[in-house]
C-alpha cells in the first residue's frame, strides 16, 4: 500500500504517495490530477527520499501548476453541445440531438450524440463514457499487436489486456501477465499510447525500473524520452 507523505519545502509544503518496491533507483511522478507518487528501493533511507523530493521540488511544482490550468476544464464537463472533448489527441465538439435511439457518432470534426426521447447531461456523459470504453479497447489491442511482435521474439507470454479508470497511473503490468492500462489514455495521441504499452511489456524482462530496463526501453522505442513527455504535458 502506499504511504502519505508529505515534506516542507521553503513556505510549501508537498504532499506525495510513496512506494516500496524492489527497484534500484527513485522515481518521481507527477500526474494530471496533480498528485505525486514517489517509487523508492525498499533498502533505501527515508532522509535519501526527502532529500531527493526537495531536489526536485521545482520540477514537481511546475509539473502541477501546468496541469493545475487544465484541471477547471476538466472537472467541469457539462456534457453539453458546443463543449470540446478529446480523442486521440484530437479535440472534438459535441453536437446533441434528440433521436429514435441512443448512440455516438464521430465526424467531421464532431461527437455527434442522439439521445432517445430526451437530452439530459447524464445521459450524454454514459453514452460518451461507453463509446470511449468501446474505441479504447480497438485501439489498444491494434497498437498492442504492433508493438508485441518485438517482445514475442524474446519468448515472453502475450499478456492479458484490462482497462479501467486510474487515477495515478497510465499503465501496469501484474506479474500474474495483466497489462492493465488507464482508459483515459484513449485521449491523447497514439504515440503516447504506443509509448506506455512498450514501456509496461518492457517489465516483462525488468519488473523495476533499473538501467537495464531504460536500456531495453531505448532499444525497442528510442524516441521514449519524447513521447513520454508529450503525454505529461497532455490534458485530459
Amino acid at each position: 500500500m502506499p504511504l502519505k507523505c508529505s515534506i516542507k519545502y521553503g513556505k510549501e509544503v508537498i504532499c506525495f504517495h510513496l512506494i516500496y518496491s524492489n527497484r534500484k533507483t527513485i522515481e518521481i511522478s507527477v500526474f494530471p490530477d496533480l498528485s505525486v507518487v514517489v517509487k523508492a528501493p525498499s533498502h533505501i533511507n527515508y532522509s535519501v527520499i526527502e532529500k531527493r523530493i526537495k531536489k526536485r521540488a521545482n520540477w514537481i511544482k511546475k509539473q502541477q501548476k501546468y496541469f493545475e490550468q487544465f484541471t477547471i476544464k476538466t472537472s467541469t464537463r457539462s456534457y453539453i453541445g458546443g463543449e470540446t472533448h478529446l480523442y486521440l489527441g484530437k479535440q472534438y465538439r459535441l453536437k446533441i440531438s434528440v433521436g429514435n435511439i441512443s448512440e455516438v457518432k464521430l465526424t467531421r470534426g464532431y461527437f455527434l450524440i442522439s439521445c432517445k426521447n430526451e437530452i439530459k447531461p447524464e445521459k450524454v456523459k454514459q453514452l460518451m463514457d461507453n463509446w470511449y470504453r468501446e474505441k479504447a479497447r480497438e485501439e489498444y489491442e491494434k497498437i498492442f499487436y504492433q508493438c508485441w511482435p518485438y517482445f514475442e521474439k524474446l519468448g515472453f507470454s502475450k499478456p492479458q489486456i484490462k482497462i479501467r479508470q486510474m487515477k495515478t497511473r497510465w499503465g501496469s503490468l501484474s506479474k500474474r501477465g495483466n497489462l492493465t492500462l488507464n482508459l483515459d489514455l484513449i485521449k491523447v495521441p497514439k504515440e503516447c499510447i504506443e509509448y506506455v504499452i512498450t514501456h509496461e511489456l518492457c517489465h516483462l524482462r525488468h519488473y523495476n525500473h533499473s538501467a537495464d530496463f531504460y536500456n531495453l526501453l531505448e532499444k525497442f522505442m528510442p524516441d521514449w524520452k519524447r513521447r513520454k513527455h508529450k503525454l505529461e504535458l497532455t490534458f485530459l
